[in-house]
């Protein structure tokens, strides 16, 4: 009997209703799973990147600029998750009503746990490559995407608290490891002269900030999922701006520095070239673990206002199950655009409970979920009016490309919607003012 009781406690996350007071997290626990969030493979690619078109002062200013506003993003969403203690799949309900939040779990959930299928591809790959040159061995790339999957779902299964403890490991491990990387290039008396160099693509300082505003934009929008554990709204927002600011602006710059030295992209081979060998590796192979597992956890909270009878953890396993099989079948290099397309319907979602929740944050409590109108159809207005922006900004062939506002699309629908929610909102409470108003001079006069 206790055994079943302790495996129901460990699995046991709070996805339909607020997270106890006892189980919340400072500021600081929150970071760490932030900082695992959001530095991953693709973090350090992205670094590369803009090292190889932007000169280094260009670079630093441009992730600076990129991280801050990520940071801004993520803390007015995680305030409303921090103030409810709700998943975002929750939190939405109160600004676009029950049905109109089984829309924005749909989208949500389908996205991310497509995403998950894209980066456990890219694990698998990056596996085998680290096989091949620790141990001369060729493994099959799909065995290992299996085994990737099962680990991956494994964590997101426990939930939050599988994923707080997998990145108190990873985090302080990769800090170390692009420490010491930072120190082995910058040493080399060679490298002084690199700052200026430039062997990728040209950019600008504006599309790289678009860039870093747009690799994460989602991860910003969905920040309730994390917020909803912490103790207070300021342990949010302190979290959202060490994470994104300081943890994202840091392995962006380490990465760039790194791949100045070396002139070139390829983490896998920049690691080898340093010497480090296969412990380097598979320190980044973990952390790109703790980034794949919390869009698998994110797009079960999101299954889970959905199918409502159904545990979390068997809606963790199928969504796993399936984005394990389809990244082994290889169809993701055609679903990407398709996942492009569902991530732009996400940046809005935040903008409007964000907007909603400053003009009506009395209403956002757990006790009124079941009160709210079927669908609020305003709000879903906003949403569609929001998500064209995100798609006539976004350049083709994902979008329309019709004209630009910031550079970065997700950021740009997040700020319609914000304004666009912010009127709707304002205009409801004086016509129910005037309403109230009209009501009393009734009963006064009969």
């Amino acid at each position: 009997m206790s055994k079943v009781s302790d495996s129901e406690k460990l699995i046991n996350d709070y996805e339909r209703e607020p997270v106890p007071q006892e189980r919340r997290k400072g500021w600081f626990r929150l970071s760490i799973v932030w900082m695992g969030a959001v530095i991953a493979l693709s973090a350090i690619i992205l670094g590369g990147t803009i090292a190889g078109g932007l000169t280094m002062p260009q670079a630093i200013i441009a992730t600076f600029i990129g991280t801050f506003l990520l940071a801004c993003l993520s803390a007015l969403c995680s305030l409303v998750g921090a103030k409810t203690n709700l998943s975002t799949a929750l939190v939405s309900t109160f600004a676009l009503g029950r049905y109109g939040s089984y829309a924005v779990s749909i989208v949500i959930a389908i996205a991310l746990f497509g995403w998950f299928g894209v980066q456990l591809d890219l694990f698998g790959g990056s596996m085998v490559q680290i096989i091949s040159d620790a141990f001369g061995v060729e493994l099959n790339k799909q065995l290992l995407v299996v085994i990737g999957g099962i680990l991956m779902t494994t964590t997101a299964v426990i939930g939050f608290k599988a994923i707080e403890k997998l990145s108190l490991l990873a985090v302080p491990l990769l800090s170390i490891l692009m420490i010491a990387s930072l120190v082995k290039v910058v040493s080399d008396p060679g490298q002084s002269q690199l700052t200026n160099n430039l062997f990728g693509e040209p950019l600008t300082v504006g599309v790289s900030v678009s860039l870093i505003i747009g690799s994460l934009a989602v991860g910003a929008i969905i920040g309730p999922d994390i917020s909803r554990y912490a103790k207070t709204p300021k342990d949010a927002v302190i979290s959202s701006f060490v994470g994104f600011f300081i943890g994202f602006s840091v392995i962006l710059i380490a990465a760039a520095v790194i791949a100045k030295a070396t002139s070139q992209v390829d983490i896998i081979a920049i690691m080898l070239g340093l010497g480090w060998g296969t412990g380097a590796l598979l320190i980044l192979i973990l952390a790109q673990w703790t980034t794949n597992d919390n869009n698998l956890y994110s797009s079960a909270l999101g299954f889970s206002v959905i199918f409502r009878n159904t545990p979390k953890f068997v809606l963790t396993i199928i969504a796993g199950t399936i984005g394990t099989l389809l990244a082994v079948g290889g169809i993701y290099d055609s679903f990407i655009p398709f996942l492009i397309f569902l991530s732009a319907l996400i940046p809005p979602i935040g903008g409007i409970y964000v907007a909603d929740y400053f003009m009506n944050g009395s209403k956002y409590s757990f006790e009124n979920l079941e009160k709210m109108k079927a669908v609020h159809i305003p709000s879903v207005c906003v949403w569609i009016a929001a998500s064209l922006i995100a798609f006539m900004t976004t350049p083709a062939p994902n979008g329309f490309g019709l004209f630009v506002i910031t550079g970065a699309s997700g950021f740009d629908a997040f700020l319609v919607a914000l304004l666009l929610q912010g009127v709707v909102s304002k205009v409801i409470q004086v016509r129910a003012s005037e309403s109230l108003s009209m009501e009393k001079k009734l009963e006064e006069n009969s």
